[in-house]
């Protein structure tokens, strides 16, 4: 059965190959040894050091591809290019910066294992900063609210899936991609079990606010429960505005002499943007489902594919192979299929 890890890779340079030979030494001693390794150059800004030190594990290892991405496309994407390009019976995702420990890996594995389609390690302790364990609270907890996730069920970046949630998860193409939520369209088989978090042990994290942010804002593909929000605000806007009508009127009437002013504008206001809020997202629930379907920006966008001896290459969209052949035109290099 064979094994594929898949790392998405920025600016690890300094890390990555020690990821792979632990990981590699991981799966000797489980008796696994049927395994690869994809890792996927999310276009680091270092100058070519990453990409380098990746071309170095090819040359070294003949179970190590490597995919590189033409521009960064976030760290989800890098992961479904990696299973997009992947062969494994059994798929696993880690990060490039020891912090999901190749040491954790048996745990997974055994609870997989288990019979289960998709096994998430999660931590209990956790060793990121305030910041990044509040923003990994607020994605918890809308993930939950919004994509209807287990309340037991604990994620993280370090998971291991079977192949037949590999095939279906590449077939979505949206570049908004948020793997929780194509893992939960898929399957709810889905265990999680308790892990160490490591130290990072070089640099600081990559993802800023506004990563974050984007990432975040990835889940809203995945739902139309705001939109509904947006039409459950005009009834109860629109229910206001009526409930003021009455009292005005009936306000009038008990007491003649109260000048129709202040009040009645503010009903019009509530009564009208609550008819608003409604037909918005009565429109907004059509929209939302055309974005769904038809938003065809794309998740990634491969330069080339890097094997041990096998020159640079290509896949179309239907699969076929191309090779990379390079020339030189005008004293420059370019490269043609």
């Amino acid at each position: 059965m064979l094994h594929s890890v898949i790392i998405p890779c920025y600016k690890s340079d300094q890390t990555i190959r020690k990821v792979v030979e632990m990981t590699m030494a991981e799966f000797e001693k489980m008796g696994r040894r049927e395994y690869e390794f994809v890792l996927v150059d999310d276009s680091s800004p270092d100058g070519g050091k990453t990409l380098e030190a990746l071309r170095g594990l090819v040359r070294d290892y003949a179970r190590v591809k490597v995919v590189e991405l033409a521009k960064n496309a976030g760290q989800h994407n890098a992961v479904m290019a990696g299973l997009n390009y992947a062969s494994g019976d059994i798929l696993i995702a880690m990060d490039d910066d020891m912090q999901t420990h190749p040491s954790q890996l048996p745990l997974i594995l055994d609870e997989l294992d288990k019979g289960y389609d998709i096994v998430y390690g999660y931590y209990p302790q956790k060793k990121h900063n305030k910041f990044r364990n509040f923003g990994s609270y607020v994605n918890y907890m809308t993930v939950r609210i919004l994509l209807k996730k287990p309340k037991d069920l604990k994620t993280s970046s370090f998971w291991a899936i079977k192949k037949f949630v590999r095939d279906y998860a590449v077939e979505y193409k949206s570049a908004y991609t948020h793997l929780q939520g194509v893992f939960l369209r898929i399957t709810r088989n889905i265990s999680s079990v308790p892990i160490q978090h490591f130290e990072r042990e070089i640099g600081t994290s990559n993802y800023t606010m506004k990563k974050l942010m984007q990432l975040w804002s990835n889940i809203m593909g995945f739902s139309i429960v705001p939109l509904r929000a947006a039409t459950k605000l005009g009834y109860i806007f629109s229910g206001i505005g009526m409930l003021g009508v009455l009292f005005v009127i009936i306000r009038k009437i008990v007491r003649p002499v109260t000048y129709i002013g202040w009040p009645s504008v503010m009903v019009a206001i509530c009564f009208f943007s609550g008819l608003n809020l409604l037909f918005m997202g009565l429109i907004g629930e059509y929209v939302g489902r055309i974005f769904l379907g038809l938003n065809n920006n794309p998740q990634y966008v491969v330069r080339q594919i890097d094997e041990q001896g096998k020159a640079p290459f290509i896949l179309d969209s239907e699969g076929n192979r191309f090779e990379k052949i390079e020339t030189k035109v005008n004293g420059a290099n370019s490269e043609r299929e």
